[in-house]
C-alpha cells in the first residue's frame, strides 16, 4: 500500500499563500521608505543609515508595544486598518516623550491562518501612520501558526526606534515645585482599558457593537475604535523651543500609573479635578458598573492622552507653540514638594 504523503500545507501552513501575502505587503511598506533605508523588504535584517547631521551626541531610543484587546473589536467588525495605525501612534508617543523622533518601525503579526485581505489592511494602517511621522516601515514578521490562535484572530505588536541629540533628551529630572501640568485631550480609550470597557458595554449593559448609543453619539464599535492620537508634533514643538521639562504618555495605569514615572524624588503632581472635560464614555462606563473612582483612574486615561510639564514662567511661550502645532490643551495642575506620586485636589 502506498504511503500517503503529508505536506506542511496539510498541517495548516500554506507557504505559497504566505509568500504572495508578503509580496503584497512589501509593496505597501516600501511607500514609507526614506533615503536612509539601505535595503528592501525580504532580507534577514533591515538596514538603516541614520542622518546624524547637526547632532553632537545622538542617542537611539527604542520601544515595543501591542494593541491589546482592542483587537477583539477589530476582529468582530472587520476594521483592522485603524487599530494598526493606533499601534504606530502609541509607539511614536512612547519615544517622543523622551524627545526622540521616529526613524523606523517593525511589526509582528501572528495568526492561525493568514488572510491576505486582513494582513493587507493591517500593513496599510501601519504604513499610513508611519508615513504621517516620516518613519520607515522597514520590516517585520508575519507568522502562520495553526491551532495557536483562534480562527479569525491574530496578535499585533510593534517595535520602534527613534533618535534624539543627548542635549535634547527629556527625562523629567528638571521638574521642580511650581511647574505647570498641561493635559492634552484624548479622543477615547486610545489602546488601554478595553478588557473592562468591553465587559461593561457588551456583557453588563448588553450593547451590540453596531448599536447606536445616544449618550455616546455613535455606535459602540465607532466609540471603541476611535484612534489613538499622536502627540509628537506638540511635543517636538515645545522641546525644540527648550520649554519641555517632562512628558508622560497616559496609557495603561492611567494618570496615577504614568505621571509619577517622570517625576523626580520629592516631587508630587497635584491635579485639579474638573480642569478638563470628561468624555461621555467614562460617565457611561462608571454608571454601568458602579466602577470605583480609583479603578476608573488607574484603568482609563480619563480624557487625557498626554501630560506635559513646563515652567510657570513659560506659559505664554508654550501656549503659542501649542497653538502653532494646532494642539488643544488644558492646564490641569502643578508640581509640588511631596512624596512622588499623584494627588487630586
Amino acid at each position: 500500500m502506498k504511503k500517503t504523503s503529508i505536506t506542511y500545507a496539510d498541517s495548516g501552513v500554506n507557504i505559497e499563500r504566505a509568500e504572495k501575502t508578503k509580496r503584497r505587503i512589501g509593496a505597501i511598506a516600501k511607500r514609507t521608505f526614506t533615503p536612509q533605508v539601505l535595503a528592501g523588504i525580504g532580507g534577514f535584517g533591515a538596514l538603516y543609515g541614520p542622518n546624524l547631521k547637526g547632532m553632537q551626541s545622538p542617542v537611539l531610543v527604542s520601544s515595543a508595544d501591542g494593541v491589546g484587546t482592542k483587537l477583539k473589536v477589530a476582529f468582530a467588525t472587520g476594521r483592522h486598518r485603524s487599530a494598526a495605525a493606533d499601534l504606530v501612534n502609541h509607539c511614536v508617543n512612547d519615544i517622543a516623550v523622551q524627545g526622540a523622533r521616529p526613524l523606523y518601525f517593525l511589526d509582528y503579526i501572528g495568526s492561525g491562518r493568514i488572510d491576505p485581505s486582513v494582513i493587507e489592511q493591517i500593513v496599510s494602517g501601519l504604513a499610513d501612520a508611519c508615513r504621517a511621522h516620516k518613519c520607515a516601515l522597514i520590516g517585520g514578521e508575519t507568522a502562520e501558526m495553526p491551532g495557536f490562535y483562534a480562527d479569525g484572530e491574530y496578535d499585533l505588536a510593534g517595535f520602534i526606534t527613534g533618535i534624539v541629540d543627548r542635549k535634547k533628551v527629556v527625562t523629567g529630572k528638571s521638574i521642580r515645585a511650581g511647574d505647570v501640568l498641561l493635559g492634552l485631550p484624548s479622543v477615547g480609550l486610545h489602546t488601554n482599558g478595553y478588557s473592562l470597557a468591553r465587559k461593561l458595554l457588551q456583557e453588563t449593559a448588553g450593547y451590540r457593537l453596531d448599536e447606536f448609543v445616544p449618550r455616546l453619539g455613535c455606535t459602540v464599535a465607532d466609540e471603541l475604535l476611535k484612534p489613538h492620537r499622536s502627540y509628537a508634533k506638540a511635543i517636538f514643538a515645545l522641546n525644540d523651543a527648550g520649554l519641555l521639562k517632562g512628558a508622560a504618555h497616559i496609557t495603561g495605569g492611567g494618570i496615577p500609573g504614568n505621571l509619577p514615572r517622570i517625576l523626580p524624588k520629592g516631587i508630587e503632581a497635584r491635579i485639579t479635578r474638573g480642569s478638563w472635560p470628561e468624555l461621555p464614555l467614562y460617565g457611561l462606563l462608571r454608571a454601568i458598573g458602579n466602577v470605583p473612582e480609583d479603578d476608573m483612574a488607574r484603568t482609563f486615561n480619563m480624557g487625557l492622552g498626554m501630560i506635559l510639564v513646563i515652567a510657570a514662567r513659560d506659559r505664554a511661550k508654550a501656549s503659542a507653540a501649542l497653538r502653532k502645532s494646532k494642539q488643544k490643551y488644558f492646564e490641569i495642575g502643578s508640581a509640588a514638594r511631596g512624596q512622588r506620586g499623584v494627588c487630586y485636589e
